[in-house]
């Protein structure tokens, strides 16, 4: 697997993150129907994954170019690159 900057450049986590009670746009929208949730990991934008309806962390990408994402489930710490498509 070869490298991916934004994967390596990306912190692992973002700090001081306030509580949420689920996907920002979503609830904004009035839904509640996430499957998952992921934070962005430049802005700290939480949104919904692809499983849900919505998907607001692919779109929050297209909007924003924010490459890299991390799961904001409890236990999971993995992290994706929409550029590159790639995972660690």
């Amino acid at each position: 697997m070869s490298a991916c900057e934004d994967l390596a450049e990306a912190p692992r986590d973002i700090a001081a993150l306030p509580p949420t009670d689920g996907c920002a746009d979503c609830l904004a929208a009035g839904r509640r129907d996430w499957v998952h949730l992921r934070v962005c990991l430049d802005c700290g934008h939480i949104g919904c994954c692809d499983n849900s309806p919505q998907r607001h962390a692919t779109a929050h990408f297209h909007n924003s170019s924010h490459p890299v994402i991390r799961s904001y489930e409890p236990g999971e710490e993995w992290r994706w690159c929409y550029v590159h498509e790639a995972m660690d």
